[in-house]
């Protein structure tokens, strides 16, 4: 057996799509969207998102239309927006379904029930909200979803933001 530097499943440069690769040089925020209905939870990280300012504040985010998350959050229509900081990286992989998570990702840390769904214990930064539109628009290969900022929770900031980049994770 060998052991390469290289991704095993990685296409060569030449043939990814130079649009992936642009977005990949944006560093993004990386995100938990948690959700529950009918004693089902889901999960997803999400880095394709921002926070729009107003009366309501707004998270919008782009989301896999085939995803679990999507399918429970279009039923629940709440969700728990979480900002993921640094040693939260094997947390973010396994709701990313690139990483192992025996039991599912669920079985990982504590959580706390919330009206908007499960919060993860120890993360500093969440937001409780609604679901706009159960039937978002399509953008790319996504559907665009607009949920209500309802409630916001900030702890002090112990830990630096964890940030997405070119397909790795870094702290600032």
């Amino acid at each position: 057996m060998t052991i390469h530097g290289e991704h095993p499943f990685l296409p060569p440069e030449s043939e990814r799509s130079p649009v992936r690769r642009l977005r990949g040089r944006l560093p993004s925020p990386v995100g938990l969207w948690t959700t529950a209905y009918d004693g089902k939870r889901a999960g997803l990280t999400v880095s394709s998102m921002l926070i729009a300012d107003g009366e309501p504040g707004l998270v919008i985010g782009l989301i896999d239309p085939d995803s679990d998350l999507w399918k429970t959050l279009r039923s629940a229509r709440t969700a728990v927006v979480s900002l993921l900081g640094a040693g939260h990286q094997q947390l973010a992989d396994a709701f990313g379904y690139v990483a192992p998570a025996p039991g599912g990702p669920f079985r990982m840390i504590d959580w706390t029930d919330t009206a908007w769904g499960p919060a993860p214990v120890g993360v500093t930064t969440w937001a409780g909200c609604t679901l706009v539109d159960p039937d978002p628009p399509e953008l790319g290969w996504s559907l665009q979803v607009h949920l209500e900022i309802a409630h916001v929770e900030l702890h002090p900031d112990d830990l630096p933001p964890l940030i997405h980049r070119r397909g790795r994770y870094t702290v600032l």
